[in-house]
């Protein structure tokens, strides 16, 4: 039997994003009737750049919410009209003051506080679903529209592009795609038989990050630590294929990390890697730096580009951000986690840091918060200016701080590509486009829509492939 108890939620909304929804679905499953308050303009104020009707309008399209008020009164008085059973509020207001409380123990209401189920979301839950089946190029409209951003403007920053000097520093890897066709069950045991049918090569970690900004027109030098083995050798023939100087390190005592995807008829059957994750010695590092310091005048940005392999111990992150700062260049970094090892936050002093949801969570051992607080807390132990938080198919959630780090500013971006092919070389593909835009000049709205579109573009095909410049104008095109 559905439950006649009414749940309420709360606050501006100024852009309805996963965290939103999540809290929502939380409160939704709390009772049979969901309300949401919206602050009017006039009460929200500063805190939104969305006007009320369009909150109203964008909250009103969800499956789950059964009704929308603006709240343009006090919150008691608004409480007090629409006597919720229970307010549901985000973890974050567990332990501060909540004026809530006051009214609902008048009339012996609830408050609950959760973030909602860690995790994706899955599909947006619309009342409407003729978006969802649209084009991104309407998705791009809409979001130029509402930033009042100047495509021609934009088209300028991509140009400025080729002005860039970029040094990449990381792990190299190649990726292997090994096509099979499929056999059938062995009969000794309960396993897939397939035969190798072929075998494509790819370059992937520091190496795909600093192709992709050759190949957008930036002039680029890697510096990273390998193996002395073939795959080293073809890492090199391809960046020098592409016009990218490149620095090794040779560490005997490691090989150069090589990722096989064993796939058949467009999915993937098993991965397979050879890699080592001690970290280099303290000589190696000092090599590294050495490398670094000689040539930091010659750049305008670093990237890093970090799969907690031990190329990047944290001595020689500490000192290589030192240089970057006195050399005054921008300083951008990923930081992959593959377990429970990685920690983006070590990166502490960078401009733009790009992690997943969960290396966020990770970083800052938090599993409550909603994505918003998630986002200025990281950028907080950071002490970042700029984060886009990558939500895999729900797009992202780009954040800015003022100079005090105190009042962010959020904005989502769609996940452009619905039908994505191949996605592991997404965030590579939105580290450098974001990184190179927002160095030439680009505010975060700008440089998130250009990462957006990086990936749209990379995840519509298998492999790493380099994105160049020409496919980011015919989008925009």
């Amino acid at each position: 039997m559905e439950s006649t108890k009414t749940v309420m939620v709360t606050g501006n909304f100024n852009v309805l994003h996963p965290g939103h929804i999540r809290l929502m679905k939380f409160a939704k499953a709390c009772a049979g009737k969901l309300l949401v308050g919206v602050f009017s303009d006039q009460i929200a104020q500063d805190a939104v750049d969305n006007p009320q009707e369009m909150r109203m309008e964008a909250l009103s399209s969800i499956n789950m919410v059964d009704e929308v008020f603006p709240i343009d009164t006090t919150l008691f008085d608004f409480i007090h009209t629409h006597r919720p059973d229970i307010i549901v509020k985000g973890k974050e207001f567990e332990n501060l003051y909540n004026p809530e409380e006051d009214i609902l123990k008048i009339y012996g209401g609830q408050l609950i506080f959760s973030s909602g189920e860690v995790g994706t979301i899955g599909e947006l839950p619309i009342k409407d679903k003729s978006d969802i089946s649209q084009p991104a190029t309407v998705f791009i409209n809409k979001f130029i529209t509402r930033h009042n951003i100047s495509v021609t403007n934009i088209l300028d920053i991509v140009d400025r592009f080729s002005e860039r000097k970029i040094c990449v520093l990381g792990d190299t890897i190649i990726d292997e795609y090994i096509d099979c066709f499929p056999l059938g069950m062995s009969q000794e045991e309960p396993t897939l038989v397939v035969s190798p049918q072929e075998t494509k090569r790819f370059l992937g970690g520091a190496g795909i990050v600093a192709l992709h900004a050759s190949r957008l027109g930036a002039s680029v030098r890697l510096l990273s630590v390998s193996g002395c083995d073939e795959a080293r050798n073809f890492a090199a023939a391809e960046l020098e294929k592409y016009g990218v100087e490149s620095s090794y390190i040779i560490d005997a005592t490691r090989p150069t990390t090589v990722k096989q995807r064993f796939r058949s008829q467009g999915k993937s059957l098993l991965r397979v890697s050879t890699l080592s994750q001690q970290a280099i010695s303290s000589h190696l590092q000092k090599m590294v730096l050495s490398q670094f310091e000689q040539a930091a005048s010659k750049f305008d940005s670093i990237i890093f580009s970090d799969f907690n392999y031990g190329a990047l111990p944290q001595p020689l992150v500490e000192a290589v951000i030192s240089v970057a700062k006195k050399n005054n260049l921008f300083i951008a970094a990923d930081s992959q986690s593959s377990s429970q090892i990685g920690n983006i936050s070590r990166f502490r002093g960078a401009d733009l840091i790009t992690p997943t949801e969960r290396e966020a969570r990770l970083a800052i051992q938090n599993h409550d918060d909603g994505l918003v607080v998630l986002a200025d807390k990281l950028m907080r132990q950071a002490g970042a200016k700029y984060i886009l938080l990558k939500l895999g198919a729900e797009g992202m959630l780009a954040q800015h701080a003022d100079e005090n780090i105190i009042k962010p500013h959020t904005e989502r971006l769609e996940a452009l590509n619905q039908q994505p092919i191949d996605v592991s070389g997404a965030g590579d593909s939105v580290l450098i486009t974001s990184t190179l835009a927002l160095a030439a000049g680009a505010n975060l709205w700008e440089a998130g829509l250009l990462g957006s579109l990086a990936a749209f573009i990379q995840v519509g095909r298998v492999g790493n492939i380099p994105i160049n410049r020409d496919e980011i104008l015919q989008v925009l095109s």
